[in-house]
């Protein structure tokens, strides 16, 4: 490639820089008891997953996919949750276990929309694994932005449901698969006031 022809392939600048970067800088997680009605209708929830999908993914694998639960599902996935836990940890003080599977149950009623995401990595690949999984994340995180830009509000969580094997049957996860991030997505019910952030300063060094 000639020096001219390098300085011939540019970026295109957003049209508005400014108000991505501004988003960018204040976006924030909406905890899942915040979120409520309205969340994102199909045609939204479809963009939205659409710009989740669009992450750097060596080899174009795709290793990620997604499980929603909208509407009467989530009905159906907290009854589910709340047995499965139960089963799953029979262990635990009964009166314990019955709270903390009504807790479980709960979380998957909140948000008027979830988003699995679910990581498939493929071990064949030569791409490495931890590659791939790093790409699930950036998923969720492109999530989350699209939410935001929407005018939703969201939260990555993982949580017991996340590591359950009894969900994972449920939501028809293979054994190779994992769920990398549960996004509830929906209307905060107010707003939230800003968080402690990092200090840039202290955690970047150069080299």
């Amino acid at each position: 490639m000639t020096q001219s022809q390098a300085a011939a392939i540019t970026v295109p600048k957003p049209q508005d820089g400014e108000a991505l970067l501004r988003l960018l800088e204040e976006r924030r997680s909406v905890g899942m008891t915040a979120l409520a009605e309205p969340g994102p209708d199909s045609s939204e929830l479809r963009r939205l997953l659409t710009i989740a999908a669009r992450v750097p993914d060596h080899g174009g694998l795709e290793p990620w996919r997604f499980v929603v639960i909208a509407g009467e599902a989530r009905k159906r996935a907290s009854e589910a949750a709340c047995r499965l836990y139960a089963d799953e940890n029979t262990a635990m003080d009964p009166e314990k276990r019955a709270k903390f599977s009504a807790i479980v149950g709960r979380s998957l009623t909140y948000a008027p929309a979830i988003v699995l995401v679910v990581s498939r990595s493929d071990t064949t690949a030569r791409i490495p694994a931890w590659e791939q999984e790093l790409s699930a994340g950036a998923v969720c995180m492109n999530l989350l932005h699209a939410a935001q830009a929407l005018g939703y509000g969201a939260t990555w969580l993982t949580g017991w449901v996340a590591y359950s094997p009894g969900m994972h049957a449920l939501f028809g996860l293979s054994e190779a698969e994992k769920i990398a991030g549960i996004v509830h997505i929906g209307t905060a019910r107010e707003a939230l006031g800003e968080r402690k952030r990092p200090d840039i300063d202290a955690i970047t060094t150069y080299w």
